[in-house]
């Protein structure tokens, strides 16, 4: 479940996201642009995972009270 300031948040992170990657696209070669954007793209998916986790931790632990 996402709610209305993670929305913004997350938005503000792709608005973030986009600009660095125009800037890096001026700055760096074709391969280090590409494995900088892997590696930041894993760094996103982990920080969802863990937001993911700790939502269903927090679902079971009500549900067994």
């Amino acid at each position: 479940m996402v709610v209305q300031g993670e929305k913004v948040t997350m938005q503000l992170a792709h608005n973030v996201a986009s600009a660095l990657r125009m800037a890096e696209s001026v700055l760096f070669g074709g391969g280090q642009q590409t494995a900088r954007r892997n590696a930041w793209d894993a760094v996103c998916e982990n920080r969802r995972l863990a937001r993911d986790r700790q939502e269903s931790e927090r679902v079971l632990l009500r549900a067994v009270r």
